[in-house]
């Protein structure tokens, strides 16, 4: 994507961070423009969204970080603006220090410091599950029900990796029920920031939900590139979690619901 221009940012924005000195742009995703400002007040994260499925993510991520920086302690960015105009979605969002645990883990060759890192990720993930849902984010609705709803417009409607075969298959074999959590939604070590071995921030909070846990697990651990591919990493990631909630067969279905987001 093009990286966002300083004579596009809205005047809103632009007002509430006073003096722009410089955007620079951090490895993005394929959703939204993510740039850092830095400026008379300090240093900002601002994302832009130009199509309306991705508005709409952004939207819903605006209203889930309004509801955890109310309701939770979690490590989250705070909401300083939101401006939809134009056709584009902006966000203006607290800077939180630190990278993601996929760069982390791609600079450690240390065993015991990427054993540590991942068992930090697992606490993370746990902490989210523990953590109280903010009301604004329960429904009526059962969360699966939901989503294989969107899966289902979303086949029709956008590029997905997924097909209608695998679509049918996992409406007719859903996993046992378990008690729903206040689940993140996309939780995978891009979403993660750690700062000296520390986790510092939660993002990218579009898929927040009162859901099933299981998942958040399953994203977490799908492997990435050196990342976990060996049963070590998982083991690792369980330990910080405080043990593991999926089986197999739940992994393999939460991974092919994944092919329609």
């Amino acid at each position: 994507m093009k990286p966002i221009q300083l004579e596009e940012v809205p005047i809103v924005i632009k007002d509430y961070v006073k003096n722009i000195h410089s955007i620079t742009f951090p490895r993005q995703g394929c959703t939204s423009d993510v740039g850092i400002i830095q400026s008379d007040i300090g240093r900002y994260a601002l994302k832009r969204t130009k199509k309306p499925q991705f508005n709409a993510w952004l939207k819903k991520e605006i209203k889930v970080l309004r509801g955890l920086n109310q309701e939770t302690s979690l490590p989250v960015p705070k909401v300083e603006q939101f401006v939809e105009a134009d056709g584009q979605s902006w966000a203006l969002l607290e800077f939180l220090e630190g990278e993601t645990v996929r760069a982390a883990l791609s600079k450690t060759h240390h065993k015991g410091k990427r054993e540590e890192l991942l068992i930090n990720f697992g606490k993370v993930v746990s902490d989210i599950h523990a953590t109280p849902c903010p009301e604004a984010l329960k429904s009526e609705k059962i969360w699966l029900d939901d989503m294989l709803n969107q899966a289902v417009y979303n086949l029709q409607n956008y590029e997905v990796d997924g097909s209608e075969d695998l679509l049918e298959q996992i409406k007719e074999n859903r996993p046992s029920k378990t008690k729903q959590t206040l689940i993140h939604g996309d939780l995978t070590v891009d979403n993660v920031l750690v700062h000296n071995d520390v986790v510092t921030g939660i993002i990218d909070w579009s898929g927040g939900a009162f859901g099933d846990p299981r998942y958040d697990v399953s994203l977490a651990i799908r492997p990435k590139p050196h990342i976990f591919e060996w049963e070590r990493d998982k083991l690792c990631f369980f330990e910080g979690y405080g043990g593991s909630i999926l089986s197999n067969e739940d992994y393999d279905y939460f991974i092919n619901l994944y092919e329609y987001f």
